[in-house]
């Protein structure tokens, strides 16, 4: 499984998002330490990697918490939104992990 934290240095909610992640791939019984961090320094970059914001949260190149149908990619930072509904700079810890059970499941 590859996970991926994509980000960009204007924003300062990576630390939190890396920790959440971590701790939900910990969680999973997977290694915490397998994040490749991919830092996205332009616009065309932006572009190239489909990149909605920062943080964003991958897993085998889907993205956690989808962009919603015609967001915008660029140099930003994301807003999501918690399961009770409050906006939030980083992805539900819930979400996240739920993604990785999905996905480690399958690739059991």
């Amino acid at each position: 499984m590859r996970v991926e934290l994509l980000w960009w240095e204007g924003c300062p909610s990576t630390p939190q998002a890396l920790e959440d992640l971590r701790a939900a791939l910990n969680e999973e019984g997977l290694d915490p330490g397998a994040v490749e961090l991919v830092e996205v320094e332009s616009d065309e970059q932006a572009e190239r990697e489909r990149f909605p914001g920062s943080p964003t949260i991958r897993l085998d190149g889907e993205d956690v918490v989808p962009p919603g149908h015609g967001e915008p990619v660029g140099l930003t930072c994301r807003v999501y939104r918690l399961r009770d509904g409050r906006p939030s700079p980083t992805p539900d810890p819930a979400d996240v992990r739920d993604a990785l059970r999905r996905l480690h499941a399958a690739d059991r």
